[in-house]
């Protein structure tokens, strides 16, 4: 069989698979601290039809001839830059500004082994106080401090405010001002190595590349600094999503091309014996 139909199959699948990328990354336009992803593509391995040959005194050296075999999925990166700030007034709403992500787990105290799979990692700074006065995202999961352990707001506490460096503070019955614990943060050397859980947050991984001792506080070691009132929204850039669609669905529809003319090369073959 023709080598184009095969090489035409592949790059079909490529784009496919393309297309669900840029799809998942408008899908998720609105998603505070959702990361973009992109993807890449490398060449599949070629047929020699020529070796080369090495330049003697009487004659030149002459290169070999190959033949491509098609295309194949290099990488589906993760893109971290910094996503746009929206303010909403709200205290409990966090934006990072710079690099860095929040840490939260599934339970409330001793959470200091960031390898674990109960500790998540995320850039979504929509934060609550659960029913003990402790703060959780959206999915429960702890905010944790610089020692690993929730952060728990007294009863009756009034004023709460967070600041650049992420110390939570309020003031008591009485006026006066107290903390609940400063709010820690995780930096990683390759954040590209992170595998996405869902939920918008991220689990670790020896690739990835954590930095320092684990657990920094914000501003500290090259990590972000906290703005309370404000959310990070998606990196994501509309307008390249829609060229990059139209780049996928132009490329599928090229493979296709290649798929009916090697078909109607191979009717041509097999009607010549009439």
């Amino acid at each position: 069989m023709l080598r184009s139909l095969y090489s035409g199959i592949s790059g079909m699948k490529g784009f496919q698979t393309n297309l669900d990328v840029v799809g998942n990354n408008i899908a998720n336009v609105n998603t505070s601290g959702y990361k973009k992803s992109r993807i890449t593509f490398q060449d599949m391995m070629n047929q020699q039809i020529k070796s080369s040959n090495d330049p003697t005194a009487a004659t030149g050296g002459t290169n070999a001839s190959q033949v491509g075999l098609g295309s194949k999925i290099g990488s589906i990166d993760n893109v971290h830059t910094q996503g746009n700030r929206q303010n909403t007034d709200r205290t409990l709403d966090l934006a990072l500004e710079g690099d860095g992500m929040f840490i939260v787990a599934e339970s409330p105290t001793g959470n200091t082994d960031l390898n674990s799979a109960a500790i998540g990692f995320t850039r979504a700074g929509n934060f609550y106080l659960d029913g003990e006065n402790r703060l959780v995202n959206s999915s429960g999961l702890f905010l944790l401090d610089t020692a690993g352990d929730a952060i728990t707001v007294p009863e009756g506490a009034t004023n709460l405010s967070i600041n650049s460096q992420g110390l939570v503070s309020y003031n008591t019955e009485d006026g006066g001002l107290e903390e609940a614990g400063t709010i820690g943060l995780a930096k990683f050397s390759n954040p590209d190595g992170l595998i996405k859980n869902g939920n918008s947050t991220y689990r670790n991984t020896p690739n990835a590349g954590l930095l320092g001792e684990g657990i920094s506080v914000p501003g500290e070691n090259g990590t972000a600094t906290v703005v309370s009132g404000a959310l990070e929204m998606s990196n994501v850039d509309l307008s390249e999503e829609f060229t990059n669609m139209i780049i996928a669905q132009r490329g599928f529809q090229a493979n296709t091309r290649i798929i009916t003319t090697s078909d109607q090369i191979l009717e041509e073959l097999v009607n010549l014996k009439r």
